[in-house]
C-alpha cells in the first residue's frame, strides 16, 4: 500500500534521508520513530506528496506519488501535518473542508458529505465545539480538530504527523485507540511518533529512522526484540504485562 523505493529526500539540495526503502501493507498501522531532526516527518511528507524525493519514489497503490493528480492523491490519502496554519474559522467548517476532494465544482456539501463531517467531529471529540473558532481553543482542542479534518475526508490512508502533539496523557491514548477503531475498518496508517512506549504499543510495524538513514524496519515486535530503538536513543527498555496487555517500556 505504502512502499518507500530507496528514497532520498531532504530540503534546499540538504539531504535529510538517504535510500530508504520499506513497505507499510495494506491495513496496517505504521509509526516512523527516531531521534529528532533524523527525517521522520521528511519521509511522511513526502509519502503524502508535500515533498518530492530528490531520489527513488514513494508508491501509493502501485503508482507513484507524483503521478497523482492532486485531488485524486487527497481522496486516496489525508494527511496531518504537525506544524499548520490556524485559520479564522470555526471548528465545524475546518471539519468540512475534509471532504472538499471529494466535492463538485460548487464545492456543496451533499447528505452523504454531512453525515461523515459529523462522524469525524465525534469520533474526534469536538462535536460539542463545533461552532467554536479555532484561535479560542487550545492546543489539545485544536490538534483534535484537525484529526477531524483528517477524518472527515474518509481516504483510504492516513499520514499522521505525530497526532498526539498538545494533547495529554488520556487523550493521547484515545487518539491511538481511535486510530486503531479506522484502522479496523480498512484505514491504513503512517504515523510519526516520539513517544516509543505509544508506538511499539499501537503499531503493527515500526521504521526506525537515525543517521541519514533507515535503520530498522519490520513487526512491532522484531523490532524491539533488535535492540536497534535502545541503541538509538541511548535508553533501555522491558515489556510488561500491565492490564492484560503487554506494555513496551523505555527509561534511562
Amino acid at each position: 500500500m505504502i512502499e518507500f523505493q530507496n528514497v532520498s529526500a531532504g530540503y534546499g539540495g540538504r539531504r535529510v534521508v538517504e535510500g530508504v526503502s520499506f513497505t507499510v501493507p495494506r491495513g496496517a498501522v505504521a509509526s516512523l520513530i527516531g531521534p529528532n531532526g533524523q527525517g521522520k516527518t521528511t519521509l511522511l511528507r513526502t509519502a503524502g506528496g508535500l515533498l518530492a524525493p530528490q531520489a527513488g519514489r514513494v508508491l501509493l497503490n502501485g503508482k507513484p506519488v507524483g503521478d497523482y493528480r492532486s485531488r485524486e492523491l487527497a481522496r486516496l490519502a489525508a494527511t496531518l501535518p504537525q506544524i499548520r496554519e490556524t485559520p479564522a474559522i470555526t471548528v465545524e467548517r475546518l471539519a468540512a473542508h475534509g471532504r472538499y476532494p471529494h466535492l463538485g465544482f460548487g464545492r456543496e456539501l451533499a447528505g452523504e458529505d454531512r453525515v461523515l463531517v459529523e462522524r469525524a467531529l465525534e469520533e474526534a471529540g469536538v462535536r460539542d465545539l463545533r461552532d467554536r473558532d479555532l484561535a479560542s481553543l487550545s492546543g489539545g482542542e485544536r490538534q483534535r480538530a484537525y484529526i477531524a479534518m483528517a477524518l472527515a475526508q474518509d481516504s483510504q490512508v492516513l499520514l499522521l504527523d505525530e497526532p498526539t502533539t498538545y494533547l495529554d496523557v488520556g487523550q493521547r491514548y484515545e487518539v491511538l485507540e481511535l486510530v486503531r477503531r479506522l484502522n479496523a475498518r480498512g484505514k491504513t496508517v503512517l504515523m510519526v511518533l516520539h513517544d516509543l512506549s505509544l508506538a511499539f504499543g499501537y503499531s503493527d510495524y515500526v521504521a526506525l529512522v537515525d543517521r541519514g538513514g533507515l535503520r530498522a524496519f519490520g513487526s512491532a515486535e522484531e523490532v524491539f526484540r533488535s535492540g536497534a530503538a535502545e541503541a538509538a536513543f541511548g535508553v533501555r527498555s522491558a515489556r510488561l504485562p500491565v492490564g492484560g496487555k503487554e506494555r513496551y517500556l523505555f527509561f534511562n
